[in-house]
């Protein structure tokens, strides 16, 4: 390992060049990455995790000073790892571990350059590129139908508390002689796994204690199942009342809404527990005495 008192120019070239020629070592996996993101709305998260990772990445920046690059051979070492990953998704037809073994070579590109110090500085940068990996079916299957069901029956009691006389039989909602399919109006993985990184980019961009960024990821789930139901009762109307063009309209439109409603519901958590006098902040403040 070859230690460097500060940042050059030249590291940075070392570090760029290794970037792209981990991307292009990988690309057709990279473009296959990419494609379902784009084109399944169930992976749809995917497009997030880069643009999460350089905000992890550009709000630690200033740690960099205290924190210079150092030549590593454990990126060869996660380089290799990487391949094998690769080539064993592509023997097993494994699509998670040829995505995985993609994301390992770019990242023992920049370990070989920057060193295990650094990239463990910019840790939450690197957890959330995992979020590149498509969800496995049977994961989404036990998140989603719960979830899924659990929103159909908060609906139907919500709506026929306020006398719109809703029947559910499953996850099917019938409302003035139509039938809304919560798998289809408003999806709980899609809403699960873009939550989760929304919540993930919130807890590590406020500075507060570990365990309270623990408790608000596991609280995340709970997140995700009230800004679900808050998308659904409107949508069920909309769907019941409304031309399908217009429920269609709200419905593509709400799913970018919650995600906000997410962001405004675990800073009004973080108030709360502010309010109740928890420890938040990482390092203690002093308080002024009252005369």
């Amino acid at each position: 390992m070859i230690n460097r008192a500060r940042w050059t120019g030249v590291d940075a070239a070392w570090l760029a060049a290794l970037v792209v020629l981990g991307v292009a070592a990988m690309w057709s996996i990279w473009v296959e990455v990419f494609r379902t993101g784009l084109g399944s709305e169930e992976d749809s998260h995917i497009l997030m995790a880069v643009p999460v990772a350089v905000w992890m990445v550009w709000i630690r920046r200033g740690r960099l000073r205290s924190c210079p690059p150092a030549r590593s051979y454990w990126g060869l070492l996660l380089i290799a790892i990487g391949v094998a990953m690769e080539r064993v998704g592509v023997m097993t037809a494994v699509e998670v571990a040829r995505h995985l073994g993609a994301i390992l070579v770019l990242l023992g590109g920049v370990t070989a350059v920057v060193g295990p110090a650094v990239v463990m500085v910019f840790l939450p940068a690197v957890v959330s590129l995992l979020f590149l990996l498509p969800v496995p079916g049977r994961v989404r299957q036990e998140i989603a139908v719960p979830l899924q069901e659990i929103s159909a029956m908060v609906s139907e009691f919500v709506l026929n508390l306020f006398g719109f006389g809703v029947e559910r039989l499953g996850n099917i909602l019938t409302i003035n002689g139509e039938q809304v399919a919560v798998a289809e109006a408003c999806n709980g993985m899609r809403m699960v796994s873009a939550l989760a990184i929304i919540s993930f980019a919130f807890v590590f961009s406020v500075p507060m204690r570990h365990p309270v960024r623990l408790l608000l990821l596991l609280a995340s789930p709970l997140v995700a199942l009230l800004v679900n139901i808050v998308r659904l009762i409107p949508t069920v109307l909309f769907y019941g009342y409304m031309q399908k063009p217009t429920a269609d309209l709200f419905h593509d439109l709400s799913g970018w809404a919650v995600l906000g409603l997410a962001l405004v519901l675990l800073w009004g958590m973080l108030s709360l527990m502010r309010w109740m006098e928890i420890p938040i902040d990482p390092y203690p403040v002093a308080r002024r005495e009252r005369a």
